[in-house]
C-alpha cells in the first residue's frame, strides 16, 4: 500500500522543485516503473488523505481535468468507491485523447461504479480539485471556471490534488480564478508556489507523498534539481558560563526621525531581548532620545557619530526619514556588519553611488542584510511591487545578486536569499505579524544574530524563522503588537 503522505509542517529543510524540474524527475520515475504504477500510487495516497482529513464524506465530487492530474483524480475516485463512498466525476476533455494513464484510471474508476456526470452533485460532502494541478498554461475558463466558483460558494471542504488549480506552482501567483482549498497533497515533489505569495492561501495545509521515488525528496537543501528549500528549524547555540558581555556583541540602532521613535526602539528592544551583548539607540532626533530614557533602561544612548561601527554591527533605517540619508556612506563603507530596512532602502534606491559601495562590501567579507517589504524591494530593482509579488523568489535572487549581500524579502513566505546558493522560503508567520512594527523587530532580531558571529544567511533564516513562530504560537484570542514580539524573543 505504501506509506502515508506527511504533512509538510515548518522544521526540515524540505527542498522544493519548481515545475520544470518536476518534470524532469516525473519522467525519469515513469520510465524506472511500470506503466501506470506512479498514477495508482498518487490515487491511492490521495484517497487515503481525504478519508483522513474528512472520515465522515458520503458524497464526493471530483472536478477531473483532462490531464494527468484528472487522472490523479479518477484513480482516487475508484478507491473512495470501493470503500464505501458515493463518488461522482465530472471530466473534461474526451477520455479517448487523454494520456495513456489517465485512460487507464478512466476505466478502473468506472468498473468501480463511479458515477460519471456533466454537472457537480447538487450535495456533497467533500469537493477533489483534480483538474490542473501544475499543468495550467492560463487562467480556468469556461465549464472549469464555473466549475471552482461551485466549489467556492458551497459549503463541502475542497482538497487539492499536487497543486490548487488556477495557482502558479513556480511562483505563488493566483489567477483571476483559483481553488482555495483546505488541504493540498503535492506529488513527487514540493512545489515552491505552495509555500509563498498566495499559496499559503489557497493551499491550505500542505501534505506530501513522493511516490516512493524517495531519492529527490529528502530533506536538505542539496537535492538535486531543486530551485529553493524550506527554510528549516534553526539550531539553538548555548552560551557558554565562561563568557560576559563582549561574547554576544554590540549591536547599534540608527533611526527615530522626528515623530518616528518607535520604530527604532522596537529594533533595539528586539536586539535585547535576542541576545545582544550591548545594544546602542543611536536616535537621529536628541528630543526623541531623551523621551526613550526611562522606557528601556539597558539601552545605551550614543550619537551615531561617536561609536566605532568598525567593531559594532549596525542596524539602520527604522524610522530613519530623510534624516539617515547623511550617515549611510559612512555606515555601508565601515560597518563589521550591517542590516539595511525600511527608509534606509529607500535611500538606498536613490543613490547609485550607495549602492557601488553596498556591493563593494562582499569584496571585503563585510556581511550586510536587506530587508525589503515587496514596495521597497520594487524601487530597489526599478520596477513595481505587482511585478516582485509576480516572482518573488526570482525578485528576491535578482536583489541579492545585484548588491552581493543577503535579501530578505518579507511578506506570505519570506524569501531569503544569498548571492549563491538556493534561497530559502519561510514557513513560519501568520497574518498577526501584519501590523505596525514588526518589520523592525525583525530587523532588530536580525542584528542580534549578526552580532553573536553567525553568517549573513544563517542569521537571516534563523531570524525569520523565530520571528514567524513566535506569531504561530501566539494565544488566538490575543492582539500581537510588535512590542509584545519584541519581548517574547529568546
Amino acid at each position: 500500500m505504501g506509506p502515508a503522505p506527511v504533512q509538510i509542517v515548518a522544521g526540515p529543510q524540505w527542498p522544493l522543485h519548481d515545475v520544470a524540474a518536476t518534470r524532469a524527475l516525473e519522467a525519469a520515475a515513469l520510465a524506472a516503473t511500470p506503466a501506470h504504477t506512479l498514477m495508482q500510487r498518487a490515487g491511492l495516497a490521495f484517497a487515503r488523505l481525504a478519508m483522513a482529513l474528512v472520515p465522515h464524506a458520503r458524497t464526493i465530487w471530483v472536478a477531473a481535468g483532462p490531464g494527468n492530474n484528472g487522472g490523479d483524480g479518477m484513480e482516487a475516485a475508484m478507491h473512495l468507491q470501493q470503500w464505501g463512498r458515493d463518488v461522482v466525476v465530472t471530466r473534461l476533455g474526451n477520455p479517448q485523447t487523454a494520456p495513456a494513464d489517465a485512460q487507464a484510471s478512466h476505466q478502473r474508476a468506472l468498473q468501480a461504479g463511479v458515477r460519471f456526470a456533466d454537472d457537480p452533485p447538487p450535495r456533497r460532502d467533500l469537493c477533489i480539485d483534480a483538474l490542473l494541478g501544475i499543468g495550467a498554461a492560463r487562467a480556468p475558463q469556461d465549464a472549469m471556471a464555473r466549475w471552482i466558483g461551485d466549489m467556492q460558494r458551497g459549503d463541502a471542504p475542497v482538497l487539492a490534488i499536487d497543486n490548487p488549480t488556477g495557482l502558479d506552482a513556480d511562483t505563488g501567483q493566483a489567477a483571476s480564478v483559483c481553488v482555495k482549498a483546505i488541504a493540498t497533497l503535492s506529488l513527487l515533489t514540493l512545489k515552491p508556489g505552495l509555500f509563498t505569495a498566495d499559496g499559503r492561501d489557497m493551499a491550505g495545509q500542505i501534505w506530501f507523498d513522493d511516490l516512493q521515488i524517495h531519492e529527490p525528496a529528502q530533506p536538505g537543501a542539496g537535492a538535486a534539481g531543486a530551485s529553493a528549500y524550506l527554510n528549516g528549524h534553526p539550531v539553538a547555540v548555548p552560551r557558554r558560563h565562561a563568557s560576559h558581555k563582549g561574547s554576544y556583541g554590540d549591536v547599534a540602532i540608527v533611526g527615530g526621525a522626528p515623530g518616528m521613535g518607535g520604530a527604532p526602539l522596537l529594533a533595539a528592544s528586539a536586539s535585547l531581548h535576542a541576545g545582544a551583548g550591548r545594544v546602542y539607540l543611536c536616535a537621529l532626533d536628541p528630543g526623541v532620545a531623551r523621551a526613550l530614557v526611562p522606557t528601556q533602561p539597558e539601552l545605551m544612548l550614543r550619537d551615531i557619530g561617536t561609536l566605532a561601527v568598525e567593531q559594532m554591527t549596525v542596524v539602520c533605517g527604522c524610522g530613519g526619514g530623510d534624516a539617515v540619508r547623511e550617515h549611510l556612506p559612512r555606515l555601508v563603507s565601515r560597518a563589521r556588519a550591517l542590516v539595511l530596512d525600511a527608509d534606509a532602502l529607500n535611500a538606498l534606491a536613490a543613490d547609485s553611488q550607495l549602492q557601488q559601495q553596498l556591493a563593494s562590501r562582499s569584496m571585503r567579507q563585510a556581511p550586510a542584510v536587506l530587508t525589503p517589504h515587496p514596495l521597497e524591494a520594487a524601487r530597489l530593482l526599478g520596477t513595481t511591487a505587482r511585478e516582485v509579488q509576480a516572482d518573488r523568489l526570482r525578485a528576491a535572487r535578482a536583489l541579492s545578486q545585484r548588491f552581493r549581500c543577503t535579501v530578505v524579502l518579507k511578506g506570505s513566505g519570506s524569501v531569503v536569499a544569498a548571492p549563491e546558493g538556493l534561497p530559502a522560503i519561510n514557513p513560519t508567520g501568520n497574518a498577526r505579524l501584519a501590523t505596525a512594527g514588526t518589520g523592525d523587530v525583525l530587523a532588530g532580531l536580525i542584528g542580534a544574530r549578526l552580532a553573536a558571529g553567525l553568517p549573513a544567511f544563517e542569521a537571516a533564516c534563523a531570524s525569520v524563522y523565530q520571528h514567524g513562530d513566535i506569531a504561530d504560537q501566539w494565544p488566538t484570542d490575543a492582539a500581537l503588537t510588535a512590542a509584545a514580539l519584541a519581548s517574547a524573543l529568546r
